[in-house]
């Protein structure tokens, strides 16, 4: 399949779903994510896991990715005029400094259960969600960010960062001593977000060229690779084709390629020009990624987009995860933008009408995370509905300008929520 012939998956024109998704509907639907979410953050400021219905669901411990992840979306609503975002910004920030942050080995814990009960490993892929929450708290004037940006960058650098790659390595012990063997395109992908909210942040121009130079290996390996991205490799970046063959379901590590993060390449490539200045130099390379992502990913019958595939494309995990429609939707508009070509604003509106019809939840709020091969509801890989980054990011892009970065952006159009 190529990427025109998916215009007819949703069984929904553009005509069709324009009124349902314009400026005043992504408006309030952004405020009433912020809002669902508000019941994630606890009193001393971590982020907890949320059932289906917005509960806190104290089986999770409080992880270090999704509270950054709040800390930043809920900045974003402050720069917009989302009222009370600052506040839950605040806590979310404080959260990760007095909660989540390893006082005796220094950096972040990657979770936190109750009592004494902690996960220890240090991830960067927890350290880059640091770094992005403290960079749109400090572009938002949150307290505390500026601060914990400081600190942040300086532990992404020091413990993560290998210069002779380019790349950030993936994990090390609580104490720093060892590092694993593995490494990862995720948590670099993640990284190439938070820097280049750390440059719009701190004007600091190394943040975005080691943004730059991530995304510029990543573009070598999956231009080696028919647009299939790579995610993982060995200690000296050696591609693993082949990794977790037996783990299809993983939530962060599944094998083969994973449609949804060509997708959010795309748009992340596009994202560094803009905030170089070098626009059009990334383009060809995003249009590939996306045209690749969509051929595999998309299901042309049923609608919604499959989670991983095979290196043939075949799909390996065909459920539907809510992230993977949020990051189509999001690159489609940028692609959109920045190419002038009439056939990513019809993809985007055909798949906003997949995502009303299916993922967003009008009885309890949020997007249902995961549906099964027949688009209904189900909770095999994601239970819940813990995080709505991506559901916020998505809706909201369309009313910013591009920037590196949603922080940059959402200052610049200033209190369009109030």
């Amino acid at each position: 399949m190529n990427a025109d012939t998916t215009r007819t998956g949703a069984g929904t024109t553009s005509n069709q779903s324009a009124g349902t998704t314009g400026a005043s509907w992504r408006r309030d639907h952004f405020v009433s994510l912020l809002r669902f979410a508000e019941g994630s953050i606890r009193a001393d400021g971590a982020a907890c896991w949320l059932d289906d219905e917005g509960r806190p669901d104290d089986s999770h411990p409080v992880e270090t990715w999704i509270t950054s992840r709040m800390a930043h979306i809920f900045a974003v609503g402050h720069l917009l005029g989302v009222s009370g975002a600052d506040e839950y910004a605040a806590r979310a920030i404080s959260g990760l400094r007095d909660v989540l942050a390893d006082a005796e080995f220094g950096g972040w814990l990657a979770a936190r259960g109750e009592g004494d009960e902690l996960v220890g490993t240090k991830e960067a892929y927890a350290h880059a969600f640091v770094v992005l929450a403290a960079s749109t708290g400090k572009v938002a004037g949150i307290r505390g960010a500026s601060e914990l940006l400081t600190m942040a960058l300086a532990v992404l650098d020091a413990r993560f960062w290998e210069p002779e790659h380019e790349l950030h390595l993936d994990e090390r012990s609580r104490d720093w001593t060892s590092a694993s063997d593995y490494r990862g395109v995720n948590a670099n992908m993640h990284s190439v977000e938070a820097l280049l909210a750390a440059h719009a942040a701190t004007g600091d121009g190394l943040w975005l060229e080691r943004a730059a130079a991530i995304g510029d290996r990543v573009v070598g390996w999956a231009s080696s690779n028919e647009w299939r991205i790579p995610e993982h490799f060995d200690a000296a970046w050696t591609p693993q084709l082949e990794y977790n063959a037996d783990r299809p379901h993983d939530p962060f590590k599944p094998y083969g390629a994973t449609p949804g993060h060509g997708l959010e390449w795309s748009r992340l490539l596009l994202q560094i020009d803009a905030e170089a200045g070098t626009e059009g130099r990334r383009t060809e390379a995003a249009v590939a990624l996306f045209d690749r992502a969509v051929a595999d990913g998309w299901d042309v019958d049923g609608g919604g987009f499959v989670y991983t595939t095979d290196w043939s494309g075949t799909p390996v995990e065909a459920r539907r995860f809510h992230w993977v429609a949020a990051e189509a939707v999001a690159t489609a508009h940028v692609l959109g933008r920045v190419t002038g070509e009439a056939r990513y604003a019809e993809l985007e509106a055909e798949w906003w009408a997949w995502i009303q019809a299916n993922l967003i939840d009008t009885e309890h709020g949020s997007w249902h995370h995961e549906l099964d091969t027949e688009n209904r509801p189900s909770g095999r890989t994601w239970v819940g509905k813990p995080d709505v980054y991506h559901a916020a990011q998505a809706v909201i892009l369309p009313e910013l300008p591009l920037t590196g970065s949603f922080a940059a952006s959402a200052q610049r159009v200033g209190q369009i929520l109030a």
